[in-house]
């Protein structure tokens, strides 16, 4: 919790400086368009001699999203950064456990069809590289019942790295659609989780001894930003990917819903809801739900 105090500290302190983005995409008369929001989400429980029951617990998660956008006679670039790390301490744990852990990089380059009758779609290619900042564990209790982990993932092990070619439809930077059906995508794994499995057994797809596993498929990126009600911003992400090598039929899907009412210019309520579904990973619908009350401030 001291390196995520120091770190929301530490952004009131640089956030003048990075607000003025503007003045220098003016004094450098370029195509850019630059814009972000740093967030921090806090949640807090304590309990004394509480008849009912209860656990104390404390929360915290900083994220960071922020976007690269150039335009310019018909081409488009659209680069996104969205990384987040959470920790909560339970009461009577030895281990903090992470609530929130992501680094993603997104960029789309597109350019409009000649043909203005097509209206807002584009050719497109696109990059996308996503892992996690720090090692995660699965927590038991022994036959002493004391509290054990095992590591199960850790920086780069797994990271995906996605590369794929198609159409790009644009309406504004609040809605669009990128259809790839021709992407490559590779796994990395670190050999510390695979040269020990058994023959028949893999690590998010990548067989024993080896640290990596290519794919070829189809894949389809959505971004829908919308306002529920005044102050009350929905923003939903969705991927989907096909590999056309292994079980096309088996869809790997990850959609995010992140509900934000701002109370003022700084404090928002925030709602994060995920759905993970990746057959080399966990043959079942992962979900993610994240609630607290957070400060925003625009970098």
């Amino acid at each position: 919790m001291k390196i995520l105090l120091f770190i929301f500290t530490l952004t009131f302190y640089i956030s003048p400086v990075l607000s003025q983005n503007n003045e220098v995409k003016d004094s450098l008369n370029l195509n850019w368009s630059l814009s972000g929001k740093f967030t921090f989400l806090g949640n807090q429980s304590s309990y004394s001699y509480w008849t009912a029951g209860g656990q104390t617990s404390v929360s915290g998660t900083v994220k960071i999203d922020y976007d690269f956008n150039y335009e310019k006679n018909g081409w488009n670039w659209d680069t996104k950064l969205i990384t987040a790390y959470g920790l909560n301490n339970i009461g009577g744990s030895k281990f903090l456990k992470k609530t929130d852990d992501k680094l993603e990089i997104n960029s789309l380059l597109g350019k409009q069809f000649t043909n203005n009758l097509i209206g807002n779609w584009s050719y497109s290619s696109f990059i996308n590289f996503k892992t996690q900042w720090t090692k995660g564990y699965r927590f038991r209790k022994n036959s002493e019942g004391q509290e054990e982990r095992t590591e199960l993932t850790r920086f780069l092990s797994p990271a995906y790295l996605q590369i794929g070619v198609g159409l790009y439809w644009k309406k504004n930077k609040d809605l669009w659609i990128n259809i790839a059906p021709v992407t490559g995508r590779l796994i990395i794994v670190n050999r510390f989780f695979t040269n020990n499995l058994q023959p028949n057994k893999e690590y998010f797809g990548v067989k024993k001894g080896q640290n990596s596993r290519f794919e070829l498929g189809a894949s389809i990126r959505s971004f829908f930003k919308f306002e529920l009600l005044e102050n009350v911003d929905v923003t939903n992400r969705v991927s989907l990917y096909s590999d056309y090598l292994n079980n096309p039929s088996n869809i790997d899907l990850d959609y995010t819903i992140n509900t934000v009412m701002k109370v003022n210019k700084y404090l928002t309520t925030n709602l994060i809801i995920q759905f993970i579904y990746d057959d080399n990973s966990v043959k079942r619908l992962q979900v993610r739900e994240v609630m607290g009350i957070g400060i925003s401030l625009d970098i």
